[in-house]
């Protein structure tokens, strides 16, 4: 059963999980302000492995935003990602047009609950833990889930589209 945000109205993201009945666990930590590297400060602050933790990219892919999901210890493969969604290139989004089209703040943005449908490709690698972590919806908040959940929740196929 999905969990409710104590304390809190929750976000568009932990509204999108509860009202499509997918379990979650929120997990919120002290976020520092001057950190810049969200997905680490989430790793440490929560006590698990890195690896665990996937940040949330927004690209532009042919005239088109495109999400790509990947873990915070390694880099998104541009190329990978157009060739995942059938595309020639890819580059990354201009970090406003993120924040308008995902309802999200950069170090927050999630790929789940955002204002626009937008196609998301979720590394592969995610397959291999039984729980992940993304954001939840705002700095200082992450929401672990299994990745067939994360892929349900946000409309995602999975690709290898990740580097070290």
């Amino acid at each position: 059963m999905a969990k409710r945000v104590e304390g809190s109205a929750g976000t568009p993201a932990t509204v999108a999980l509860v009202r499509a009945g997918i379990p979650f666990t929120p997990h919120a930590y002290p976020h520092e302000a001057s950190s810049t590297s969200f997905g680490l400060e989430a790793a440490e602050k929560l006590d698990v492995a890195a690896g665990r933790v996937f940040k949330t990219l927004l690209t532009d892919v042919d005239g088109r935003l495109v999400v790509g999901v990947v873990p915070v210890t390694g880099q998104l493969d541009l190329k990978a990602l157009a060739t995942a969604v059938g595309a020639k290139r890819a580059v990354m989004a201009d970090p406003s047009l993120a924040e308008r089209k995902t309802g999200y703040v950069v170090g927050g943005i999630s790929p789940i609950g955002q204002k626009s449908r937008l196609t998301t490709v979720v590394d592969e690698s995610a397959l291999t833990f039984d729980t992940v972590f993304v954001s939840g919806g705002r700095r200082g908040f992450d929401i672990e889930l299994t990745p067939a959940d994360l892929a349900r929740a946000a409309s995602a196929v999975f690709a290898a589209i990740a580097r070290p």
